[in-house]
């Protein structure tokens, strides 16, 4: 099964304290095959994403959206848990970066995930406007 891309995506539901987590949401709840390909990470703007795939199965995203000042701010990133663990997060977020960067834009990172790999690694270019100075310590 496929998602609206063409992707094929899981089709386990993620659950976390009794609660649906977003990844159910983005996925629609379809069926994919593990594999070992290279990821691939694109920037799907019609859904406000960035988005990691392995051979065509979306892996996971991280969401993001302009403010009023035109700042790319990271609210959210999930990895479906087929994929966790294999650091498709670290990759995501990377890349991301990267190509926030290389258009010249400013991010503002709320997601935990986001914040670590920030906190962690230095992206050449990288305007970073951090939400408060505790999360740059």
């Amino acid at each position: 099964m496929t998602d609206a891309d063409g992707r094929r995506v899981p089709r386990r539901l993620a659950e976390h304290g009794g609660r649906r987590l977003r990844w159910e949401e983005a996925t629609k709840g379809q069926a994919m095959a593990d594999t070992d390909v290279t990821p691939e990470v694109v920037r799907n703007d019609d859904k406000g994403r960035y988005e990691i795939s392995l051979d065509g199965v979306l892996a996971g995203f991280t969401e993001f959206a302009a403010d009023d000042q035109g700042r790319l701010v990271f609210p959210h990133t999930e990895i479906d848990p087929e994929f966790s663990g294999r650091g498709f997060g670290s990759e995501l977020i990377g890349e991301a970066m990267t190509d926030a960067a290389s258009r010249g834009e400013t991010v503002v990172p709320q997601c935990s995930f986001v914040v670590r790999y920030l906190q962690k690694h230095e992206v050449n270019g990288l305007d970073i406007a951090w939400p408060n100075e505790s999360a740059s310590a």
